[in-house]
């Protein structure tokens, strides 16, 4: 089950994706039995990745050391997308409880966010933390459509946003509002930009299954006018991470698709289920890990990624 894969491999469109990839690297699959696999987060410190199986309401664990898969939390509370803060600490997005919070060094669990103007949000998706601590996060109404990945119910607020959290006065207050269903979201290496997946396609006929790229305002806390950056052709660009060369890598419904700076595709990573998400990890962050639907996935690559909440 687990090794090389069939059906997987790199597909180069453009010469340039050459030089991001090493020849005779396999994709190889870590890890199966999920029914939805979203959100991996990588702990440098002690060599494991935690994602989600937003169906079954548990967090798994995969430990490089040995290999081995375990449960990380269960339940879950349906969690959906993770990054690691400037502390280490885990930062999660919850549809059952329609939250974002900080798992602690003591295991213990946190608020960092649940509503908006007194409001509850519809079900946080992704998220991301700059360097200056705040934690950014898209609000889509996924959770709360159906009680497969979280629990049915009405809008609160009755639109889907993107949020920013301010690690001072613990505000939150909305960075974009022109959004049918944000999803994933990640800034470039220099935090200039913030560029923000829009799927809104997955239920408005003709909607949305595009990224946007934003500018961050010289406040370093609002975004300016957002402008297409790369249309998916294969499914929905879901969650995406930046390499240190500003290229994009991001889920789509064959695998991995590689975006240059200019929005370009210039090569796959095919694999073969939908893919939700994706993240770097190991020692130098040039193993990219895959979250397929039902299944964790792994590749060495030549390029690496962004260190999470680098300070600039």
């Amino acid at each position: 089950m687990f090794g090389e894969v069939e059906g997987t491999g790199f597909e180069v469109i453009d010469p340039s994706f050459g030089e991001c990839i090493i020849g005779h690297a396999r994709v190889e699959r870590l890890w199966s039995g999920a029914r939805w696999s979203e959100g991996p987060a990588w702990f440098a410190a002690g060599r494991y990745l935690v994602w989600s199986d937003i169906p079954n309401n548990r967090m798994l664990r995969w430990d490089e050391t040995d290999g081995s898969v375990s449960t990380f939390r269960q339940p879950a509370d349906n969690s959906n997308g993770h990054t690691v803060d400037r502390q280490g600490r885990l930062v999660s997005c919850e549809h059952l409880t329609r939250r974002v919070t900080h798992t602690n060094f003591d295991g213990s669990i946190s608020v960092i966010a649940d509503r908006v103007d007194g409001k509850r949000f519809n079900s946080p998706n992704d998220v991301v933390v700059k360097s200056d601590g705040s934690i950014w996060f898209t609000d889509p109404s996924y959770g709360i459509l159906m009680d497969y990945e979280g629990e049915r119910a009405e809008s609160e607020i009755g639109a889907c946003h993107v949020y920013r959290w301010d690690p001072e006065s613990g505000e939150v207050a909305v960075v974009a509002s022109d959004y049918d269903k944000p999803n994933g979201l990640a800034f470039s290496p220099d935090e200039s930009h913030l560029y923000i997946a829009d799927t809104g396609g997955t239920h408005t006929e003709n909607g949305p299954a595009h990224i946007r790229k934003h500018p961050l305002n010289p406040d370093g806390k609002s975004l300016g006018e957002g402008a297409v950056f790369a249309e998916c052709m294969a499914g929905f660009f879901d969650g995406f991470r930046c390499d240190t060369a500003g290229r994009i890598w991001t889920s789509a419904a064959d695998g991995v698709h590689c975006l240059d700076a200019s929005g370009a595709l210039i090569g796959k990573v095919l694999i073969p289920e939908f893919v939700a998400n994706v993240c770097f990890g190991g020692s130098k962050l040039n193993r990219l890990f895959i979250a397929g639907t039902t299944s964790l996935y792994s590749v060495y690559l030549n390029v690496n990624g962004v260190p999470p909440a680098t300070a600039i």
